[in-house]
């Protein structure tokens, strides 16, 4: 079993806490991603995962067992991890072949079953053809395979990927991905994701945990990051989200409430929970408003519109003052200018629940 469970974990550095209070709990064969800006304390909690770092508090277990507690600290290479790093970390004066069986010689693997295991790996990457070139002959997504393919010959229970896509241009971005969900369909293993790109974190993962300033402040599914964010910095983070003040909130019963935005009534979704309150804070994204007649229209003003391909991105100030930057997209073909006077409606939105916790799991 590889499932993982990180309890009230707290990290710091003389007089500067990193992490504090972080609990996630990881089921076996999960694909997690850790999403957050630079300096939120994501690649510290993954070298505490993986046993580079030692608490200062909590507790971290890995099937079952604890590798990480005040008096117990298990070494990096007895925790049965596997990490893929930014740079890759390959040996540059090693074949291919030999970068991947280089952590099974040291573990006293025979000569025999090394062969066999860096033989069938690579050939699972695809890299077969290349086990006795150098690393300094591959391209930047074939170096990554070979660290994929070194984590596979270990049969890491645990797989770890700092930051994996950082230094690889768009295109090649989108091929490792496929190689990451292909890599995880094949081995099994439980994968520990950690990136600032949430465009990889959606599509990857299972769930992702939204951290900033050391603490988690979301932990779900990715859809219900994008369309039901716990908290203000959550939907701000999370796909172009934008959150504006909400008056008269009043919920209807079936999981929506009515409200009164920028002046104009709305139907907006809430948590079963809901109560009636006169102020709140909603979330939506560019998507969710688009143009129309109504006479309970926002009124808003093109400050600018810039062509997308299949859709217009326009930049209005909207509300009864206009003083209210928004962006919307339109659908092709549209055309606006600056200075257009448009109206808007919003067709979905969500109510951010009221103190929201601050420390999920």
């Amino acid at each position: 079993m590889s499932d993982i469970r990180i309890s009230g974990i707290d990290k710091s550095y003389g007089q500067t806490q990193v992490l504090r209070q972080v609990s996630l709990s990881i089921e076996a064969g999960e694909f997690i991603a850790v999403l957050g800006p630079s300096g939120c304390g994501k690649t510290t909690l993954l070298r505490c995962l993986a046993g580079f770092e030692r608490l200062n508090g909590g507790r971290i277990e890995i099937g079952g067992e604890t590798v990480s507690a005040p008096g117990r600290h298990l070494a990096p290479e007895h925790r049965g991890i596997g990490v893929v790093f930014q740079n890759y970390a390959l040996w540059p004066h090693m074949s291919v072949a030999q970068n991947v069986a280089y952590g099974l010689k040291i573990a006293g693997i025979p000569r025999s079953e090394r062969n066999s295991r860096v033989s069938k790996v690579l050939d699972l990457v695809e890299l077969g053809p290349l086990a006795h070139r150098r690393p300094a002959d591959l391209s930047g997504g074939q170096r990554q395979r070979v660290a994929l393919a070194r984590c596979l010959a270990m049969e890491s229970r645990v797989v770890l990927l700092d930051e994996p896509l950082a230094n690889l241009d768009v295109h090649l971005r989108g091929t490792l991905e496929e190689e990451f969900a292909a890599f995880h369909a094949r081995s099994g293993a439980t994968m520990f994701y950690i990136t600032h790109d949430q465009s990889e974190a959606l599509a990857l993962a299972d769930r992702v945990a939204v951290m900033d300033k050391g603490r988690i402040l979301q932990f779900d599914r990715p859809e219900a990051l994008f369309s039901q964010p716990q908290s203000e910095t959550v939907a701000g983070f999370i796909g172009e989200g934008r959150v504006l003040e909400a008056e008269d909130i009043r919920p209807l019963g079936d999981g929506h409430a009515a409200a009164s935005v920028l002046g104009r009534p709305v139907r907006l979704r809430c948590a079963p929970g809901e109560t009636a309150r006169r102020r709140g804070k909603i979330a939506f994204h560019p998507g969710d408003l688009h143009l129309t007649n109504a006479a309970e229209a926002i009124p808003c003003n093109v400050t600018r519109a810039t062509y997308r391909g299949a859709y217009l991105r326009a930049e209005v100030m909207a509300g009864p003052a206009g003083d209210i930057p928004l962006s919307v997209n339109i659908a092709a073909p549209a055309a606006l200018s600056r200075g257009q006077r448009i109206s808007l409606a919003l067709r979905d939105g969500w109510v951010i629940p009221d103190a929201a916790p601050s420390h999920p799991s």
